[in-house]
């Protein structure tokens, strides 16, 4: 599928920021196994008399829709939570900033989910002490243009100047 890719069904479904892709295909999973092994029971219990494998498919649906339900809560958690969008993401976005002349040293890289189509991006850079406010400001848009382009989920893009530079610790730290 378009979303898929060369992935498998569990990386995909792993990766993926939609809840509703595989909460869809999951419950449905889970209830077309569920009516396999009501079949069964029932079937069991009618050709071998014996009227508790009726009980015991009705225990095993109950843990297969346990189970369904522990793993899609363990998937949405950490888009409730909030999560960072994938490393390939957070290394891509260190590097275009890095790119940018003005841009002497790139500090932290914060990502977000805000959700499955919305990616809150925040860098702390140190732009060089000769460049003048305009240019600063140019390079941000330009730097907030092609991360945006790049990863099209990324929405929001702040940027924070900082001075980053390491001290020694016989230096007074800048306040």
């Amino acid at each position: 599928s378009r979303t898929m890719g060369h992935r498998s069904i569990l990386r995909a479904v792993h990766e993926s920021k939609d809840p509703t892709t595989y909460v869809v295909l999951f419950e449905d999973s889970a209830a077309m196994l569920g009516l396999v092994v009501a079949f069964l029971g029932v079937w069991l219990s009618q050709a071998t008399g014996l009227a508790w494998l009726d009980g015991a498919a009705s225990i095993v649906i109950g843990l297969i829709l346990g189970a369904t339900a522990f793993w899609l809560a363990w998937e949405t958690k950490s888009l409730l939570i909030g999560e960072s969008a994938r490393r390939e993401v957070v290394d891509g976005v260190r590097e275009l900033a890095q790119n940018v002349s003005d841009i002497e040293r790139v500090g932290e890289v914060l990502t977000l989910h805000m959700g499955p189509e919305y990616i809150l991006v925040n860098l702390s850079v140190d732009f060089r002490d000769d460049c003048p406010a305009g240019r600063m400001e140019a390079s941000i848009a330009a730097l907030s243009g092609a991360i945006k382009g790049k990863w099209p989920r990324v929405k929001k893009v702040f940027v924070e100047a900082e001075t980053l530079r390491s001290t020694s610790p016989d230096e007074p730290k800048p306040e």
